[in-house]
């Protein structure tokens, strides 16, 4: 009767373990971003390297918002990220944004720096100071080209 007792209770634990565990997940799927506490931004980039929607927005390392949507723009051929930043976090009009990656094979995710200006980033703002993500492969290719031109002056 002992043995059957220890299966039980440890069958429970386990299965509490089981339920905690997706309990974790649906929350972390689902999310606690109030969309009432947000406003939006845009940001244009030549280049947004690997990022993608739900990517953070830091600044000075604290997370700050979200990338809600990111789009191709046909005209200027740039794409464009949308940035969810929450309320109490307000920035001048001339922030600037910079896709970054945490460490060499890391998260990429949108950098904010304030700017100087008197004006605050409202709701629908475009933020016009951007630095697209620097592509390791296109810095690769480059140092591989300019050594395979430095060895063609030589000769």
């Amino acid at each position: 009767m002992e043995r059957k007792t220890m299966d039980f209770w440890v069958g429970l634990f386990i299965l509490m373990g089981f339920a905690a565990l997706l309990m974790l997940a649906l929350r972390v799927s689902i999310g606690s971003d109030h969309v009432e506490n947000t406003y939006s931004v845009e940001a244009r980039f030549e280049n947004i390297g690997g990022l993608k929607a739900k990517a953070p927005v830091k600044s000075a390392g604290v997370l700050i918002g979200r990338v809600t949507n990111i789009h191709f723009d046909n005209e200027k051929f740039q794409a464009v990220a949308t940035l969810t930043l929450d309320k109490r976090y307000i920035f001048p009009k001339d922030s600037s944004a910079s896709i970054l990656t945490s460490g060499l094979l890391g998260e990429v995710y949108i950098g904010l720096d304030a700017g100087g200006d008197d004006k605050k980033l409202v709701a629908g703002d475009k933020i016009k100071l951007t630095q697209s993500a620097v592509v390791l492969e296109r810095l690769i290719g480059q140092l591989m080209f300019g050594k395979a031109a430095e060895g063609a002056d030589k000769k």
